[in-house]
């Protein structure tokens, strides 16, 4: 059985009574201190989740819509990178801004459509530095730079599922295809193998029934034609009429 001093409890009613030590109410200060800190306001929930939305169109229709697949992954890849270098240098002076001269930046961010409006989006403006034209990031603008870059692996994260799922049912077809390709020329080998052997067979038949009718023919041949044995005795052969023969035969005197 468990006691009370296993979970700090007082042994005695009187503990109960005794105020609070210093400690305790420290303690108590600072979990209270932690939980109001995690707490978010419900107006900046509402203005998050406005943002989102603001965001998710902002990728689609907008930078979907007037751009080819292989473009679109390719400018919210680059759009990602840009601000996942970003929030892990904040400080780094490299990753707080981009030339739109730059090859890589004008091919995916400048010439795709809807791509730079993102960019804008998560807190990048134009200057001019030294001559040289350039997009700059707003360090104020932390919360957009980081709701942006969510929205961004998201719409990553489905492109290429989506993308792996029609590769998986590019490749099933595929092999269904071949699969039934495969099964009509085997229907087709034993079809043509079913006609040889029945065709073979027909022609043993026909030899065979042949062989035996030239058997039948060359025996009834040889009877018909053979000529009689010389042994054989025809009637009257060898046979002397006598003369009350003769006289028999005679016809009967005229009267």
């Amino acid at each position: 059985m468990s006691s009370a001093a296993e979970y700090n409890l007082p042994s005695t009613p009187s503990e109960y009574s005794s105020p609070p030590s210093s400690e305790f109410l420290a303690a108590a200060a600072q979990r209270r201190n932690a939980t109001a800190e995690h707490t978010i306001p419900e107006s900046q929930l509402l203005r998050q989740h406005e943002q989102q939305k603001m965001f998710r169109r902002l990728i689609d229709p907008g930078i979907y819509r007037p751009n080819s697949p292989e473009a679109v992954m390719a400018s919210l890849k680059t759009l990602s990178k840009i601000a996942q270098n970003l929030i892990k240098e904040p400080e780094n002076p490299k990753f707080q801004q981009f030339k739109p001269t730059n090859d890589t930046i004008r091919q995916r961010l400048i010439e795709t459509k809807g791509a730079l409006e993102y960019a804008i989006a998560m807190g990048f403006r134009p200057e001019v530095k030294d001559f040289q034209p350039l997009y700059v990031w707003n360090q104020r603008r932390v919360e957009e730079l980081r709701i942006g870059a969510q929205i961004l692996q998201e719409a990553i994260d489905l492109a290429e599922q989506k993308s792996a799922r029609s590769q998986r049912n590019a490749a099933e077809a595929k092999a269904a295809t071949e699969a039934a390709t495969k099964n009509v020329l085997l229907a087709f080998m034993d079809d043509r193998k079913t006609k040889m052997l029945r065709d073979q067979r027909d022609r043993h038949n026909r030899e065979a029934q042949a062989r035996h009718s030239s058997s039948i023919d060359g025996e009834t041949g040889s009877s018909v034609n053979s000529p009689p044995p010389s042994n054989a005795e025809m009637p009257g052969y060898d046979h002397t009429l006598s003369s009350s023969e003769l006289i028999a035969d005679e016809p009967p005197p005229h009267q």
